[in-house]
């Protein structure tokens, strides 16, 4: 009975000093979850609900936050320029190399590169930014610190699962670059403002 209490004292002990970020971590692996198996039609409202609007309801309402402490501010924006720019530059050259790869070719040379596409994956990108590199990132970062830029990482490689190889593999470095420049910068804008110029272009570029 004794060490059952003193089990059940470490368990609570546990909890209550881990709290914040246990709802974190459960409740983001929770709604990744949730629309991998209960998938919303049409794809960008499923990435708005699960990954940005539930989200915010758990910053609100369970955590009791200020979602503007989630990424929503202006931040070091001169870094965040500088760090766009540089990758802008870098990545352009390399997309043009990868679009002659026949895994890209077939993936991203589905479907057309307009208008709508621009505003639904807009919605959809934006979504996987806030769930990983600000509920997460700026969420585990008051206790891990710079540790919670590699946990968000993880999920970011998995979520481009079914992907082409070469991209999926190339995720463990821009994910861990992306949250870098996020948690210098304190701003959510930069890796948002990358992620999309890169899709965007690389899109472009295999529909040529």
């Amino acid at each position: 009975m004794r060490l059952m209490k003193e089990e059940l004292l470490a368990i609570w002990k546990f909890i209550k000093d881990n709290r914040r970020e246990i709802i974190i971590f459960c409740l983001a692996t929770l709604f990744l979850t949730l629309n991998k198996y209960h998938k919303l039609e049409p794809y960008w409202l499923s990435s708005l609900v699960y990954y940005a609007l539930l989200p915010l309801f758990t910053i609100v309402i369970i955590l009791r936050d200020n979602p503007v402490d989630y990424g929503f501010r202006l931040g070091n924006y001169k870094a965040g320029l500088l760090h766009v720019g540089v990758v802008c530059l870098i990545m352009i050259p390399a997309l043009i190399i990868s679009a002659r790869n026949p895994a890209m070719q077939k993936y991203y040379g589905r479907s057309g590169f307009d208008l709508e596409y621009v505003l639904t994956k807009s919605l959809s990108l934006i979504s996987w930014e806030f769930i990983l590199r600000g509920f997460l990132l700026f969420g585990l970062a008051k206790k891990l610190k710079e540790t919670s830029i590699l946990v968000q990482m993880i999920p970011f490689v998995l979520l481009h699962f079914g992907k082409p190889e070469i991209e999926t593999i190339g995720c463990i470095l821009s994910g861990v670059y992306f949250g870098y420049i996020n948690y210098r910068t304190r701003a959510l804008w930069p890796s948002v403002l990358i992620h999309l110029i890169v899709n965007f272009a690389n899109k472009f570029i295999v529909t040529l």
